[in-house]
């Protein structure tokens, strides 16, 4: 096992097929997600307690904003165990029967996370709705500073995941739902402030509405990512039109075919191709450069390459992704 950031290469073996000479070659790059497990458990110990205080008072305030953002937190609480348990699975060794270990864990709990959002969005929804319908006197100073104390605590807990959220979509989502607690107290204060000086209580579920837009916008995009990558597409950032490119422009290298590029997990990558070169095996180092170059380029640390040489390999060699 080579150390973290180190590709690791298999020896080649070379195979005769008629005129076709076969060579395989695997880079290897191990990346870990940084550890944000203290950033889940201290995330999911504050949301809570902060959902309890915000049941008590919900009720005590006979605010339906406050106990619908209770609701809110409570799924984010459990979208937040999700994710730390997919981050604790994917740190898991292979097996026999999990070659690749249990890394696509990360994937499908982004994926529940996704779910998750967009299932808290419609119940914001739905409780603005009602309470359009049928207004309530609501006690505007209490909903103000529970919100408050709202803010405070999501926005801490996302601050905590915002170094991970560009590179692994497990942490993204983690974030995008502490990010969306946050704005949703933040309307809930604004509420709170504007039924009190005004009198107006078709603000607090119109505010509800404001936020829930942008929590779905959000929970969209997150969900289309999540999606590709739980059906082993090409993960978002790479394109697979450079990846080629990137193949062609080396040295002897006639034609690329088979070129496949999926996600292990939501940090670690792979790619598979069949490079036709043919002037002949290009050599251990070649393909040791080739695995790094893609490693550099393009994040994709797990690399198989066959090499195709002889002329019939490319007359025949078909081009797909």
């Amino acid at each position: 096992m080579a150390p973290d950031g180190a590709a690791e290469l298999s020896l080649p073996h070379n195979h005769s097929h008629g005129a076709h000479g076969h060579a395989h070659q695997h880079g290897h790059a191990h990346h870990h997600p940084a550890e944000f497990g203290r950033a889940f458990a201290i995330g999911i110990a504050l949301n809570l307690g902060f959902v309890a205080v915000e049941t008590v008072y919900g009720f005590w305030a006979n605010s339906m904003a406050l106990l619908a953002d209770a609701g809110h937190n409570l799924s984010d609480v459990l979208s937040l165990a999700a994710a730390w348990a997919g981050a604790a699975l994917a740190r898991r060794p292979p097996s026999r029967r999990f070659s690749y270990g249990f890394r696509a864990a990360s994937i499908l709990a982004a994926l529940a996370n996704s779910v998750i959002l967009l299932i808290a969005v419609s119940f914001i929804v739905y409780h603005a709705v009602m309470r359009l319908i049928i207004p309530d006197l609501v006690e505007a100073g209490t909903v103000a500073i529970v919100a408050t104390v709202g803010i405070v605590i999501n926005g801490a807990t996302a601050l905590m995941f915002a170094r991970g959220r560009r590179s692994d979509i497990n942490i993204r989502g983690a974030y995008l739902h502490m990010v969306a607690d946050a704005l949703v107290s933040a309307g809930v204060v604004v509420a709170g402030i504007g039924i009190a000086f005004t009198g107006w209580h078709w603000i607090d579920p119109v505010a509800g509405l404001i936020v829930a837009g942008i929590i779905l916008i959000a929970g969209a995009d997150l969900l289309r990512d999540s999606m590709i990558m739980a059906l082993a597409g090409v993960p978002p950032g790479i394109d697979p039109d450079e990846v080629e490119q990137h193949l062609l422009d080396l040295p002897g290298v006639e034609r690329v075919h088979d070129l496949h590029i999926w996600p292990m997990s939501t940090t670690e990558f792979a790619l598979t191709a069949h490079l036709v070169i043919p002037g002949g095996y290009p050599g251990d180092a070649f393909l040791a450069a080739c695995a790094h170059g893609i490693e550099h380029h393009f994040r994709i640390g797990h690399c198989t390459f066959q090499v195709e040489i002889g002329e019939d390999c490319v007359r025949e060699s078909p081009h797909h992704l």
